[in-house]
């Protein structure tokens, strides 16, 4: 792994918050083992191995049912070791997969058999080199058969630039960690007021995700982060998502390692009433990844 890398927390406390039962980590991440899945060579970052057999020993610590396991960008349009967790967990994990245009229509179908439900679309230049908007409608259409959704993953300041082609989008759209604001500026100002108007269109959801990596005032309880996620969950209800982002890509950039624990507890202060907790936990993600179980 790289120098400055910042390995998860090997040994997470128990949170003091209690998840509803059948709760869903919507967002998290398997790096290699690099010994089976190789990372790919154009990655920006070379992180330490996280296994799903970790990933799930941690679901089960946080008191979680569930996970929605992402392709991270280490591994590049190579998505084996993100459908082999959906293998190891026998149905209780949906995945996000990357894939270039060129993909196959086996390829998919395998994928859609192992539970891959979306693709993501990454246009942080930190991490990844963007491509055309052209390239990814073909894709869109490329798994628009499958009733496959999109994830997009950008930062505050590029929303104005990519807002034709993302308010284009017929297809559910799920934004990743709320387009990270900027938390040192205003929740009532004009920047995350252009991310809501986003949210205003019905196949736009969120992730009200990663504290760690957006706030300032730091842990364990990531103050400056709560007021932007709360106006999310409230507004948008049946929209939203909550999810680990474990184990924690990229925190180098910031300088510490969240115990897991504190961000289950960091969720009745984001959704206050059971009502909310329960739509942003259970029926939000089960309608969208595990619709045939879905109340």
């Amino acid at each position: 792994m790289d120098a400055d890398w910042l390995p998860f927390d090997a040994s997470p406390s128990r949170p003091r918050f209690t998840p509803p039962p059948g709760a869903v980590d919507a967002h998290c991440h398997v790096f290699g083992p690099g010994n089976r899945f190789s990372y790919a060579p154009e990655r920006k970052y070379t992180p330490c191995d996280a296994s799903a057999a970790t990933l799930f020993a941690l679901r089960n610590r946080l008191g979680l049912s569930r996970n929605v396991v992402v392709q991270a960008t280490c591994h590049g349009s190579d998505n084996s070791a993100m459908v082999d967790a959906l293998i190891q967990s026998r149905g209780r994990a949906r995945g996000i997969a990357t894939v270039g245009a060129n993909v196959g229509d086996d390829e998919l179908a395998a994928m859609h058999e192992a539970g891959v439900r979306g693709v993501r679309f990454n246009y942080v230049k930190r991490l990844v080199d963007p491509k055309p908007d052209a390239y990814y409608r073909d894709i869109i259409d490329r798994i628009a058969p499958l009733g496959w959704h999109v994830v997009i993953y950008f930062e505050a300041a590029d929303l104005d630039e990519k807002w034709d082609f993302f308010t284009s989008l017929q297809t559910t759209v799920v934004v990743d960690h709320m387009g990270r604001p900027d938390v040192t500026k205003s929740p009532d100002g004009p920047e995350f007021a252009r991310f809501l108007a986003l949210m205003e269109r019905d196949n736009v959801w969120s992730k009200v995700t990663c504290p760690e990596r957006l706030s300032k005032s730091g842990p364990p309880g990531y103050d400056d982060f709560v007021p932007f996620a709360r106006a999310v969950v409230e507004r948008f209800p049946d929209r939203v998502l909550w999810g680990t982002d474990w184990p924690h890509p990229n925190l180098n950039m910031v300088g510490h390692m969240p115990d897991d624990a504190w961000l289950v507890d960091m969720i009745p202060r984001v959704a206050p009433t059971p009502a909310l907790q329960r739509k942003l936990l259970v029926d939000n993600p089960m309608r969208l990844y595990w619709p045939e179980e879905a109340a």
